[in-house]
Protein backbone atom coordinates (compact mmCIF):
# COMPACT_ATOMS: atom_id res chain seq x y z
CA UNK A 1 0.00 0.00 0.00
CA UNK A 2 3.04 2.26 0.06
CA UNK A 3 3.71 2.10 -3.68
CA UNK A 4 1.86 3.75 -6.54
CA UNK A 5 0.90 1.97 -9.74
CA UNK A 6 3.90 3.68 -11.34
CA UNK A 7 6.20 2.30 -8.64
CA UNK A 8 4.84 -1.23 -8.99
CA UNK A 9 4.63 -1.30 -12.79
CA UNK A 10 0.95 -2.26 -12.62
CA UNK A 11 -1.76 -1.90 -15.23
CA UNK A 12 -5.30 -0.56 -15.17
CA UNK A 13 -8.49 -2.17 -16.38
CA UNK A 14 -10.70 0.82 -17.20
CA UNK A 15 -14.35 -0.11 -17.62
CA UNK A 16 -16.95 2.63 -18.01
CA UNK A 17 -19.97 2.35 -15.75
CA UNK A 18 -22.88 4.74 -15.64
CA UNK A 19 -23.57 3.40 -12.15
CA UNK A 20 -20.50 5.17 -10.82
CA UNK A 21 -22.61 8.27 -10.23
CA UNK A 22 -25.65 6.94 -8.44
CA UNK A 23 -27.17 9.00 -5.65
CA UNK A 24 -28.62 6.64 -3.05
CA UNK A 25 -29.46 9.25 -0.43
CA UNK A 26 -33.17 9.15 -1.32
CA UNK A 27 -33.80 5.54 -0.38
CA UNK A 28 -33.46 2.15 -2.03
CA UNK A 29 -33.75 3.28 -5.63
CA UNK A 30 -30.63 5.05 -6.96
CA UNK A 31 -30.97 8.27 -8.91
CA UNK A 32 -28.80 9.02 -11.93
CA UNK A 33 -30.17 12.51 -12.67
CA UNK A 34 -26.84 14.22 -11.88
CA UNK A 35 -24.80 11.87 -14.08
CA UNK A 36 -23.27 13.34 -17.24
CA UNK A 37 -25.03 12.68 -20.56
CA UNK A 38 -23.45 9.81 -22.52
CA UNK A 39 -21.71 12.10 -25.03
CA UNK A 40 -19.98 14.06 -22.25
CA UNK A 41 -19.24 10.96 -20.20
CA UNK A 42 -17.56 9.21 -23.14
CA UNK A 43 -15.26 12.20 -23.71
CA UNK A 44 -14.32 12.22 -20.01
CA UNK A 45 -13.76 8.45 -20.02
CA UNK A 46 -11.43 8.65 -23.03
CA UNK A 47 -9.54 11.64 -21.54
CA UNK A 48 -9.09 9.73 -18.27
CA UNK A 49 -7.59 6.77 -20.14
CA UNK A 50 -5.30 9.02 -22.22
CA UNK A 51 -4.05 10.75 -19.05
CA UNK A 52 -3.13 7.39 -17.54
CA UNK A 53 -1.38 6.30 -20.73
CA UNK A 54 0.53 9.60 -20.82
CA UNK A 55 2.00 8.61 -17.45
CA UNK A 56 3.29 5.39 -18.99
CA UNK A 57 0.63 3.17 -17.43
CA UNK A 58 -0.71 0.30 -19.55
CA UNK A 59 -4.49 0.73 -19.80
CA UNK A 60 -6.87 -1.98 -21.00
CA UNK A 61 -10.29 -0.54 -21.83
CA UNK A 62 -13.80 -1.81 -22.29
CA UNK A 63 -16.30 -0.57 -24.87
CA UNK A 64 -18.23 2.51 -23.81
CA UNK A 65 -21.98 1.88 -23.32
CA UNK A 66 -21.60 -1.85 -23.97
CA UNK A 67 -22.94 -4.60 -21.75
CA UNK A 68 -19.85 -6.37 -20.45
CA UNK A 69 -19.20 -9.12 -17.96
CA UNK A 70 -15.93 -8.43 -16.19
CA UNK A 71 -14.26 -10.86 -13.84
CA UNK A 72 -11.62 -9.52 -11.49
CA UNK A 73 -9.58 -10.93 -8.66
CA UNK A 74 -8.51 -8.30 -6.16
CA UNK A 75 -5.07 -9.00 -4.78
CA UNK A 76 -4.72 -6.67 -1.87
CA UNK A 77 -5.30 -6.17 1.79
CA UNK A 78 -8.23 -3.73 1.65
CA UNK A 79 -11.09 -2.32 -0.36
CA UNK A 80 -11.68 1.41 0.16
CA UNK A 81 -14.98 3.16 -0.52
CA UNK A 82 -14.40 6.82 -1.37
CA UNK A 83 -17.15 9.21 -0.40
CA UNK A 84 -17.53 12.88 0.35
CA UNK A 85 -19.78 14.76 2.76
CA UNK A 86 -22.45 16.36 0.50
CA UNK A 87 -22.78 13.51 -1.95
Amino acid sequence: MNRSILDSGGQILSVSQFTLYADTSGGRRPSFVRAAPPETAEILYREFNRALEALGIRVVVGRFRAHMIVEIHNDGPVTILLDSPGS
